[in-house]
């Protein structure tokens, strides 16, 4: 990814130069476009980081935008994240998301604000460990020696402390997969596309879900104009580009303080 990255970066360079004039193809949030009309698709993946006590996961994303008018557009992504959040806990947690985008553009820059409609749907699978079924109870310590105590037991009771730590630090990850149900939020979004080859996004999102619970997410991102490299885009269709994006994120009212974050990768083409 980062050889990718470098790539790119020195064809800009090399072969790119600044836009004088105004432009209808600018780069946005989410794997998105301005093209002023037509539809546009998006699709990326990455990983996802939803705490520092839980394991990384994969990310997936698809983004379809229509613009109504030149000011006006409208759509739907949807979001899938998966895998395993630590050695006990599976999660797959599936996130839609319509939303309209009101845009004033200036030249290369485009700025909106959207409000969204949401739905979210987790799916928890517990997987205990072995020797977390079979802790001893009081009674059973009690009448058991040093010579018949098994080494699983002496495990479980001197790591017991380590246990309970463990658990609540799962837990917390697990808080941040339990939104079901739907969401309203509102969102502020701009798009610059400052070369011929580059263009540069934010975004910055406010959700708040019906089991009372906010979220806030920030995302800047980097995007490659590969439109101009690719003939058959540039003849068919309005724009295409690629997309580089870091997102940070943060629940509140869920008595865990951290900043999950993700990295996503992915391609947009507007017709």
């Amino acid at each position: 990814m980062r050889f990718l990255v470098i790539l790119l970066l020195a064809v800009g360079v090399l072969f790119g130069n600044p836009l004088k004039e105004g432009g209808k193809n600018i780069p946005l949030p989410r794997q998105s476009a301005y093209t002023q009309k037509g539809l546009s698709l998006g699709v990326g993946g990455g990983v996802f980081n939803p705490s520092s006590d839980c394991d990384c996961m994969g990310i997936w994303q698809g983004q379809l935008e229509y613009f109504y008018t030149p000011n006006a557009s409208g759509g739907i992504d949807v979001r899938f994240f998966g895998g395993d959040l630590d050695r006990e806990t599976m999660v797959m947690y599936q996130r839609y998301r319509l939303n309209m985008r009101f845009h004033k553009v200036v030249d290369n820059f485009d700025i909106f604000l959207e409000p969204i409609l949401g739905f979210e749907n987790t799916s928890l699978s517990e997987f205990r460990d072995q020797i977390t079924r079979r802790t001893p109870t009081e009674e059973e310590k009690i009448h058991l020696t040093d010579k018949d105590i098994p080494d699983w037991v002496e495990g479980v009771i001197k790591d017991s402390s380590q246990t309970e730590i463990e658990k609540r630090k799962a837990e917390d990850c697990e808080k941040m997969f339990s939104l079901d149900g739907f969401s309203i939020g509102a969102g502020l979004g701009v798009g610059w596309r400052f070369h011929q080859y580059w263009g540069a996004t934010f975004s910055f999102l406010y959700e708040f879900n019906f089991v009372k619970t906010s979220q806030i997410s920030i995302m800047p991102g980097i995007a490659f104009n590969l439109q101009e490299l690719w003939g058959w885009s540039k003849k068919n269709l309005l724009s295409t580009w690629i997309s580089f994006e870091v997102g940070a994120s943060r629940y509140f009212n869920r008595g865990v303080a951290d900043w999950s974050n993700h990295f996503l990768l992915g391609i947009q083409f507007g017709g």
